[in-house]
């Protein structure tokens, strides 16, 4: 794709917080109850992505906030278990938020999510960052849909060298992003990643290649959408791809648990990008990184290179076998 030169770190400030996930039969009903099980907590939201990325050769730092609490403890602990920087100090605010996740057999998951001082800008604004000229950045329509954070960012983005590739994934709150904070970052996104369901939210279509479409044609030129379709793999429109856009297939898989599929898709994306490969190969890699990962229970369960290399020519020779 017409992107800057392949990037070289990922910086994050798509917020952090502890995933507590649960193993439920299925959703209690209003009112309801239902008894969960296989309860953990570990580190999830922005994480997933940079774990992805850095386990698979991409420098990756977080530069959000995190909390002096028991959850931003252990989001510390496990950023540095992956090679991963924190940019920010410690909040003095409070604790890191936590989001409560429920997956149900077939390995849907629903979320609530309960902010904390990620959710805020914090006491060392965004502006002393220092970004090199080919980094990366990432945010997320969580971190948009926050009062006081979302406008930073923005504010922020639209301000940035044109050397950096801007990533946006507006996640499922995408309908709740306020419209002048979608209109600033949809300028400025260089990559604008999101599932079939998101982008029937914000198009408005339920056709694959309209909305995919429909949100190009919001971007500025050159910039990529990337249409997440679960075990369909991934849409491609825009940037160095044509007209009509390119359908790129995933894997066949048994899904587990889709916790993260979709960051794991985002950050080895971007890793493969930064070692040179295509667009469309890099979405190859995306397609089975995120398969991967759903046979995997956990957020953070993208695979590392090796892992996905030898994935891949595994399906290789079963297409060679059967062809």
């Amino acid at each position: 794709m017409s992107m800057r030169p392949p990037p070289t770190r990922l910086l994050s400030v798509g917020s952090v917080l502890a995933d507590i996930r649960l193993d439920v039969p299925c959703l209690p009903q209003r009112g309801g109850d239902v008894l969960g099980c296989e309860a953990t907590i570990s580190a999830g939201g922005g994480f997933n992505i940079l774990a992805a990325a850095a386990r698979n050769g991409l420098k990756a730092a977080f530069a959000g906030q995190h909390g002096n609490g028991p959850y931003g403890e252990r989001i510390r602990r496990e950023l540095a278990a992956e090679g991963i920087e924190a940019l920010m100090p410690a909040s003095r605010d409070g604790d890191s938020g936590f989001c409560i996740v429920m997956v149900e057999p077939d390995g849907e998951r629903t979320f609530v999510t309960s902010p904390g001082v990620e959710a805020r800008p914090g006491q060392k604004p965004l502006l002393t960052l220092q970004l090199g000229p080919a980094d990366a950045l990432f945010a997320s329509g969580y971190d948009l849909c926050y009062p006081e954070l979302g406008p930073a960012i923005a504010d922020w983005i639209g301000g940035l060298p044109a050397s950096v590739t801007v990533m946006i994934d507006p996640g499922p709150l995408v309908a709740d992003i306020p419209a002048e904070i979608m209109a600033a970052v949809l300028a400025r996104a260089d990559v604008f990643t999101l599932n079939r369901r998101e982008a029937g939210l914000l198009t408005g279509s339920d056709d694959r290649a309209e909305a995919a479409k429909r949100v190009r044609d919001r971007l500025s030129p050159g910039a990529l959408v990337i249409l997440r379709d679960g075990p369909a793999g991934c849409f491609l429109l825009g940037g160095d791809i044509g007209e009509p856009g390119l359908q790129v297939p995933a894997p066949v898989v048994q899904m587990v648990d889709a916790t993260g599929a979709g960051d794991a898709h985002t950050g080895v994306f971007l890793a493969a990008l930064a070692s040179g490969c295509p667009t469309a190969e890099a979405a190859r890699r995306a397609n089975a990184a995120a398969a991967l990962a759903v046979t995997r229970k956990g957020p953070a369960t993208a695979p590392r290179t090796d892992e996905l290399d030898a994935f891949l020519a595994e399906q290789e020779a079963e297409r060679t076998t059967k062809g």
